[in-house]
């Protein structure tokens, strides 16, 4: 029987700092729409990543 292979990580500890960055700025445009409420968790979780 074989070993599973390990995961990779797909996005670097760089990556989320980018990502957040880009949600935050999308976060503004979208401020008064009914989805900015998930853009906003989503920031906020991206934040705890450090």
């Amino acid at each position: 029987m074989t070993e599973p292979t390990r995961s990779r990580a797909v996005f670097s500890t760089e990556d989320f700092s980018l990502i957040r960055t880009a949600v935050g700025d999308y976060l503004q445009k979208v401020k008064d729409q009914p989805e900015s409420v998930k853009y906003a968790n989503l920031y906020h979780r991206l934040g705890r990543l450090r």
